[in-house]
């Protein structure tokens, strides 16, 4: 364990580019978890942590954890406040964050042409929705989740935060776009989740595996592309007045009609 105390620290340097900077988290294949429970999760799933910095303060209220995890690191630093701040992507920190290693998660989409029961999302823009579904799916045992390549880096510190551990539990890839997914992977019974009184209510459907539930961008929904690959089209009935659901929301109901 050693003491850091300038800002101008390569770790510091560090920390701040990959929780400001998407581009360096992909070129640098790391990213940032921050949080108690966040980094701890990320020890218990197994995932590398190349760096864990902590404060005095928070090594005082959980010495335990904070032993675990600097046994566990390949690093540990312990940081003032000041220089927590820096790198904290919080308004108030826990005062635990890690560096860690990108996942490799493309191995266990193996069985999708077996079985199971599978999440597609398609240009999901905002970072708190894309950290809440994917806590919903690992919540409620999706096999998977698919994300277009334009969807929001998975690996921002608040997508990873709002994953609540999920990011690192919950099977998931990035391809190019989910219409060639589709096209190439027609064994999937694939559903399009759509605001159409013609489709299909979702109470309604038996989703028989192996399939996939398609949710689309927040404003646009999905791309009409997208949706014609799908080979079903679902809907959620509502009765009030609003148009359509948040995306997370919507994503939470067809993630329990799925599953259940």
């Amino acid at each position: 364990m050693l003491i850091l105390t300038s800002k101008d620290n390569p770790n510091i340097k560090n920390a701040v580019k990959l929780t400001k900077s998407a581009k360096h988290r992909r070129q640098s294949g790391m990213f940032v978890a921050e949080g108690l429970r966040v980094c701890y999760d990320a020890m218990l799933s197994g995932a590398e942590i190349i760096t864990f910095f902590s404060t005095e303060k928070a090594i005082e209220g959980h010495i335990e954890k904070f032993n675990e995890l600097q046994n566990y690191a390949n690093k540990t630093y312990v940081v003032s406040p000041e220089l927590f701040e820096l790198i904290s992507d919080t308004q108030t920190p826990q005062g635990f964050l890690c560096i860690i290693k990108v996942l490799d998660k493309i191995g266990q989409f193996d069985k999708i042409k077996i079985g199971g029961k599978f999440l597609a999302l398609d240009n999901i823009q905002d970072p708190g929705n894309l950290g809440t579904i994917l806590r919903s799916a690992e919540a409620f045992g999706v096999s998977g989740i698919i994300m277009s390549s334009d969807c929001c880096d998975v690996y921002s510190p608040k997508v990873v935060r709002g994953s609540m551990g999920a990011v690192f539990r919950l099977p998931f890839a990035v391809c190019t776009s989910i219409k060639e997914f589709l096209d190439n992977n027609p064994q999937l019974n694939s559903f399009a989740a759509v605001v159409d009184s013609d489709a299909k209510e979702i109470n309604k459907v038996s989703f028989t595996q192996p399939c996939i539930a398609v949710i689309g961008n927040e404003g646009n929904g999905l791309k009409p592309e997208t949706a014609d690959s799908c080979k079903s089209r679902i809907t959620i009935p509502m009765k009030g007045k609003a148009e359509s659901l948040n995306a997370s929301a919507a994503a939470a109901i067809i993630i329990w009609e799925m599953m259940k």
